[in-house]
């Protein structure tokens, strides 16, 4: 079978190392060179040989055009996160295959946020923040500490379910808000399930790992960081979006008891002169959860896993499927 990279030369960089490429080759007949979204502008024969293709950030949006231009094409493997961007109902009505590495990118997502968990439960954060601007330390808050404490997570898809399992080497309580979940499925991840007011209320630390769609825009309000307990966390490394952030500003000037950690905003980075950057209970990380530098490598070898069992008529463990699409982050 023919097949090409299609991808930006940075993340092709990225997530397909010299390893990947030969692992590849070995079972593809790679007729060109990487291609991009401007090189498959400029040439669009170069999609008529291609069986499959290799991708990643950087993907063209796959319709009815680019469709026309690629009539052998039968897989995908996009070595990165969601496919929203680039999938459309033409390409579902050819029946193409698609495999997307979010499982391997929610690798560092669930690294980072059992770190931030931890640390928050310490009050971590608040700590060191207040020694930065007294010049001494402070007197001592009461610190929740893994022991016996609740962590409420928001949405148990395919990274808050990681968490969960991580979480069991802690002892502490798990309370997830998830419309979707089921009892069983809660029960067999050991979490109980709750509405939305009740999680914020009890928990210690609140993740939020919920998908941007128009239902989860401004999901998260004032009300619910009004209603979290003293010296409690918020944790984002979802989507800005989600969170009605001009509410949450306004909570957190009037809680200084409260911390949010915040690796998505919207807009991302957050306007020149967002209270986000000077609020002394408001930690930034520049998206950084998610797979970088030598972490996008993970990616690289799913996608070459993949390929792998696609040719070998296996079905692909990161398969996605437009109802899979329609509510995946």
């Amino acid at each position: 079978m023919k097949g090409i990279f299609l991808l930006r030369p940075a993340a092709f960089a990225q997530i397909y190392g010299a390893a990947e490429v030969a692992a590849i080759a070995d079972m593809l007949d790679l007729y060109a060179p990487p291609q991009s979204a401007e090189s498959i502008q400029a040439d669009p024969s170069v999609l008529a040989q291609a069986d499959v293709i290799l991708s990643g950030w950087g993907m063209p949006k796959m319709d009815a055009e680019f469709l026309a231009l690629a009539p052998r094409l039968q897989a995908v493997f996009y070595g990165a996160g969601s496919v929203k961007g680039i999938v459309t109902d033409a390409f579902w009505a050819r029946g193409i295959q698609i495999a997307s590495a979010a499982a391997a990118n929610a690798v560092p997502v669930v690294e980072y946020t059992l770190s931030q968990i931890l640390f928050c439960l310490k009050l971590g954060w608040r700590h060191a923040l207040e020694i930065r601007r007294a010049q001494r330390y402070p007197g001592r808050h009461h610190v929740p500490g893994a022991y016996g404490s609740t962590v409420g997570l928001i949405s148990l898809g395919l990274i808050g379910r990681r968490v969960c399992e991580m979480l069991r080497l802690f002892e502490v309580r798990v309370i997830a808000y998830d419309p979707f979940a089921t009892p069983d499925e809660a029960a067999v991840l050991g979490v109980e399930l709750v509405a939305l007011d009740e999680l914020f209320q009890r928990a210690d630390v609140v993740s939020l790992h919920a998908p941007w769609l128009k239902e989860t825009e401004r999901l998260i309000t004032g009300a619910h960081f009004a209603a979290m307990k003293p010296n409690a966390a918020f944790i984002n490394t979802a989507r800005g979006a989600i969170v009605a952030e001009d509410e949450m500003i306004a909570i957190l000037q009037q809680r200084p008891d409260l911390q949010a950690v915040l690796d998505v905003t919207y807009p991302e980075p957050p306007v020149p002169d967002s209270p986000l950057y000077t609020l002394p209970n408001v930690v930034l990380t520049p998206h950084i959860a998610g797979s970088l530098d030598d972490e996008c490598r993970r990616m690289g070898r799913m996608m070459v896993d993949e390929l792998a069992r696609f040719l070998a008529g296996q079905p692909l463990h990161g398969a996605v499927t437009q109802a899979k699409e329609a509510i995946s982050a």
